[in-house]
């Protein structure tokens, strides 16, 4: 039971029971209700402060897995581009050289993808900016193996003809040339034999007797028979399919026709001298894409290294062509 109070009545010399009034005792409940409630407050912030509440607890230790996730995420990613690039790089300078294609451009490998609002439906959140770079990435990388994938195919289409390729690159000489003595002139600047001037001779000239075996270098298809008494004279010139056309001028006669195909070996055509030649004699030339490249770097079904070496000084020393 609380203890009762009192007050001093100087009248009656005693003490008199104080009783309180309606409002008092309403307004100590009141004062006992908010001191309860100011401590309970500061035990709270206190709690707070120092404690984790159960459901903090779970959303920290989400949050730290998830931080965890995306740190592991990020390096396979880091790792995945690393890859990439090596397959990239293994693709243009070396699978690609093999087969004679063109690399992929840079742009196509590395280009953007989608629109700039792809990415609308992930803004307006507190981390965003990750969401958005890290989506981003994948796009990206799932882009460049798509490429790369496509380059694969490219490469195993090509690879699976390679063997056709190989034979219809133009890979001998076009005539007999026991020891190189038929080596006549190279390619590159070279006096005309009949204009006395300096001028560049797009192909090789190989000596030999008028009615002496031409044969096709490669494997393809005849697109020209030409009869000129002008310029190359009699001349063939054979589609060998990528990228490669080869020319046999100055002939005396032919033994093909327009749209024939022909085998590496073949005998196209006879040495002659028609057209604008000094004597009688080879003029070879071989075409890369349009345009006349030096046809002594081809002929590695025919020489050895020696024999390489020897026919590079042989074309470099002649002076003059005979055509």
């Amino acid at each position: 039971m609380p203890n009762s109070r009192y007050k001093f009545n100087p009248e009656s010399l005693s003490f008199d029971k104080i009783r309180l009034g309606l409002g008092a005792i309403l307004l100590r409940g009141l004062a006992y209700l908010v001191g309860s409630l100011l401590i309970a407050v500061l035990y709270y912030v206190l709690f707070a402060a120092f404690f984790d509440s159960p459901k903090e607890k779970a959303l920290l230790s989400e949050i730290e897995q998830l931080t965890l996730q995306y740190d592991l995420i990020n390096r396979e990613m880091n790792n995945l581009e690393k890859v990439i690039s090596q397959l990239q790089e293994t693709d243009d300078n070396l699978y690609r050289t093999i087969f004679e294609a063109e690399p992929i451009p840079a742009t196509l490998r590395t280009g953007g993808v989608g629109g700039i609002n792809r990415y609308k439906e992930l803004e307006g959140f507190e981390n965003s900016g990750i969401v958005i770079e890290t989506t981003s990435r994948l796009d990206k990388i799932r882009k460049q193996i798509y490429v790369q994938s496509k380059s694969f195919d490219d490469l195993i289409a090509l690879s699976m003809r390679k063997e056709e390729m190989l034979r219809s690159i133009p890979a001998i000489m076009p005539i007999s040339n026991k020891d190189l003595t038929r080596t006549a002139s190279g390619y590159g600047l070279r006096i005309h034999p009949i204009y006395k001037i300096i001028k560049f001779h797009a192909g090789m000239d190989f000596t030999a007797p008028s009615g002496t075996d031409v044969y096709v270098t490669g494997d393809g298809t005849v697109a020209s028979v030409i009869s000129s008494k002008r310029g190359l004279g009699n001349h063939i010139i054979i589609n060998h399919g990528y990228g490669y056309n080869s020319v046999y001028a100055h002939l005396d006669r032919f033994n093909v026709r327009p749209g024939q195909k022909v085998k590496r070996g073949d005998v196209i055509g006879y040495v002659g001298s028609t057209g604008l030649s000094l004597a009688s004699h080879l003029h070879y030339e071989i075409k890369l894409n349009g345009t006349n490249v030096d046809p002594v770097n081809y002929y590695f079904n025919d020489l050895s290294p020696e024999e390489y070496e020897k026919m590079i000084e042989i074309a470099s020393k002649t002076g003059q062509s005979f055509d």
